[in-house]
């Protein structure tokens, strides 16, 4: 019998290799069968590409959910990962060059991207039964910083890109280009289910049409019920939606006839307002309840629609904080300025450049209906002797008379009281006439749930600042980051449905186990983040592999999520 060589020091060596929380994340991306869809989508049909276009999208997928790192740095930090985590192999990782993920990137963008979406749409419904009977549609702005000066909304391989130009910043930097980043998510779970890409300098209103159409499409039905801000209120976009048969929810804005009819005839009337919501304090423990009321008034909007007004404890003593806030810091400002005016060199001379500046400062701070500011001149004299010398009782003097202006105020005390009693409400039109006070309420209440789907993809997934100089990629790019934001929301949906149904009520997963009723994506992923398998080698050859050890928190997570434990334990591929 042969007997058994000592193992030397020498010869062995170890070979560690991050994991983090991709295997979890990978059980819901073949789930989808994202991998195989990207594929089918975005086909590679030249022999000298190393790395397929689908599983180099793949992996740059898996990367802004993980790392986040620009495509230059994309090779660098794949490497540090297991390569079966990506989907790839040890020589596609070598090949993952930034050319490589940028050449994916231009045959994604020439893809159907609709039909993508839409595939995908259909398989998230039907393997995680989303509901689709309410959607929610909103948009925000993406900034770049550069010049861009190409990126006009030329076409690129028979294709128009997306202009990225100057526009209506919801970011609040106007002086920076942007895109329009237009989102619908469904009322279940705020799962989203489109996406698309719009020229900075796009206007809200008439990109719904367009959206409707895709939804009806992709979700193969038109009798949802569709959810957005005020931009919506507009005559050419309600009626393509009612006229094929959609249902419509928005907030009616303040410019409409019906809002101030409404505010003109609450003066004299008590509108008889139905309760429909009272909950403690969201933010200061003992501060005022949560407090909502809804009023349907029997005069319909111009289009013969229901209005639904609401009306908000909090909110009316918001605004009624505001106001005062407002009407202080408008009040400091006039007295600052009539203490330049009667100063010894006041700058503003003439009644004109006076009244501008008052018109500024009343503009600025939103107080022109409650402060009745009066501009007046007034003789100022001063006495000079005529001879020099210590005065005496013979002492002439000469008199030098001086036109000065200066201002006062007084506050409209009707204008503030005529405001205070509107306090707190506004509108909401529908179409649906069916839908209930408090259906309509609860639907709307909904909305900001994609606004919080707007802030993870600027802060958790940091979408910007994209390190792209190609349109034609950066909108390809915003298509991955779609699906990132996807798969997010299906682990933050399924881990909350998963403790309700068994009785969970709280997860200490922030730092220092601190506790949440409503865990997000984002702390669990950073709760896999450290997982690694380590191989001993002998002679480079894997002699023993040491898989992740789980917490009993990271067990309980992935029971949640039902994700095998199995996830973590890859076969490393090793080629001597």
């Amino acid at each position: 019998m042969k007997a058994r060589q000592p193992l030397l020091p020498d010869d062995l060596d170890i070979d560690r290799k991050r994991l983090g929380p991709l295997p979890l994340i990978n059980c819901f991306i073949r789930r989808l069968d994202l991998d195989n869809r990207l594929d089918r989508f975005v086909p590679t049909s030249d022999r000298r590409v190393r790395v397929p276009y689908g599983k180099a999208l793949g992996a740059l997928l898996r990367s802004i959910l993980v790392e986040r790192e620009p495509i230059y740095r994309q090779h660098e930090m794949v490497s540090s990962f297991a390569p079966e985590c990506f989907g790839l192999t040890p020589q596609e990782v070598a090949a993952l060059s930034d050319d490589a993920l940028g050449r994916a990137l231009d045959r994604l963008f020439d893809a159907d991207r609709a039909a993508l979406l839409t595939d995908v749409v259909v398989a998230v419904v039907r393997e995680f039964d989303v509901a689709l009977d309410e959607l929610h549609n909103d948009s925000t702005s993406v900034r770049f910083c550069g010049q861009y000066r190409n990126a006009r909304g030329r076409k690129l391989r028979g294709k128009r890109a997306p202009a990225i130009a100057y526009g209506h910043s919801k970011d609040h930097r106007p002086d920076l280009k942007q895109l329009l980043f237009i989102l619908t998510t469904a009322r279940d779970g705020g799962i989203p289910i489109q996406f698309r890409c719009a020229d900075g300098n796009t206007n809200d209103a008439p990109t719904h049409q367009e959206t409707w159409d895709f939804l009806c499409k992709a979700t193969g039905r038109n009798d949802f019920l569709y959810v957005a801000d005020s931009k919506l209120c507009n005559r050419e976009a309600m009626d393509h939606i009612h006229y094929k048969g959609g249902r419509l929810l928005t907030v009616l804005p303040r410019s409409r006839m019906e809002d101030r009819e409404f505010r003109e005839w609450i003066q004299t009337h008590s509108p008889e307002w139905t309760p429909v919501r009272d909950l403690p304090n969201p933010r200061r423990k003992g501060g005022p309840r949560d407090r909502w009321w809804t009023y349907r008034p029997k005069m319909p909007s111009k289009e013969g629609w229901p209005v639904i007004w609401l009306r908000s404890s909090l909110l009316a003593l918001h605004q009624e904080q505001r106001r005062r806030e407002r009407l202080a810091r408008a009040e400091q400002d006039l007295d600052d300025l009539r203490a330049k005016l009667l100063g010894p060199r006041p700058r503003l001379r003439n009644r004109a450049a006076i009244a501008e500046r008052v018109n500024e400062i009343l503009a600025d701070r939103k107080v022109s209906r409650y402060l009745k500011v009066r501009i007046f001149q007034f003789e100022e004299h001063t006495f000079r002797q005529t001879r020099r010398g210590r005065p005496g009782p013979n002492t002439t003097y000469v008199r030098k008379t001086r036109k000065r202006w200066t201002i006062e105020w007084s506050v409209d005390d009707d204008a503030v009281e005529y405001d205070r009693k509107s306090d707190g409400m506004y509108p909401l039109l529908t179409n649906d006439r069916s839908l209930t006070d408090a259906q309509a309420f609860e639907a709307h209440k909904r909305q900001p749930t994609i606004e919080k789907r707007f802030r993870e993809t600027k802060t958790v997934l940091e979408i910007a600042p994209a390190f792209l100089k190609n349109e034609g990629r950066i909108e390809a790019f915003f298509f991955l980051y779609f699906l990132a934001l996807l798969i997010q929301s299906l682990i933050e949906r399924q881990l909350r449905r998963a403790m309700k149904a068994n009785g969970v009520p709280e997860l200490p997963l922030y730092p220092e186990e601190r506790i949440t009723k409503r865990p997000t994506a984002e702390q669990v992923l950073r709760l896999f983040s450290s997982a690694q398998r380590e191989i001993i080698l002998h002679n480079g050859l894997p002699l023993r592999t040491f898989h992740p050890e789980f917490t009993d928190l990271q067990r309980q997570i992935l029971d949640l999520l039902e994700v095998p434990h199995s996830s973590f334990t890859y076969e490393p591929i090793h080629h001597p």
